[in-house]
């Protein structure tokens, strides 16, 4: 059985806008906060909520990241239409980036965006087709209501 969603918010990211970076998850952070989610779970999610919308700015050229909560679970989708990630594995080693030199200028593309969206993630899954984008899913569990 599924548990009943409680919200479904979908929110556009656009690419290369790196003046509005981190404007969706501090949104999706709000959103929480007045849900009553718990400060642990909130900094994770928040955590991977920031990393995924980075990644998006940094790489595609816009993105849609969907926010789906439950009484068991909060759940985040991003995907975009990006270059792709031809190799995960790689991908998800930590220190490892395409950034650019602009990019590490203004502070970012130190190749711990997606270890830590799994780090902070109960389920994580990535799917990629190169030249055409990425999607992430991100799950964390909420304690059971007593």
């Amino acid at each position: 059985m599924t548990a009943m969603e409680l919200l479904r918010e979908c929110y556009e990211i656009q690419g290369k806008n790196f003046d509005k970076a981190g404007e969706v998850s501090g949104e999706i952070k709000v959103v929480l906060r007045d849900l009553g989610i718990d400060a642990a779970h909130l900094r994770r999610l928040v955590i991977v909520a920031f990393e995924a919308e980075m990644n998006v700015v940094m790489y595609a050229q816009r993105g849609t990241m969907t926010l789906i909560v439950t009484e068991e679970d909060i759940n985040l989708e991003t995907t975009d239409e990006g270059p792709g990630i031809p190799d995960i594995e790689l991908a998800l080693q930590e220190g490892y980036s395409t950034a650019s030199d602009e990019m590490r200028e203004m502070g970012f593309g130190f190749g711990m965006g997606l270890p830590n969206m799994k780090k902070n993630s109960d389920e994580f899954r990535i799917e990629s087709n190169v030249g055409k984008g990425t999607s992430v899913f991100s799950k964390i569990r909420l304690p059971a209501h007593e």
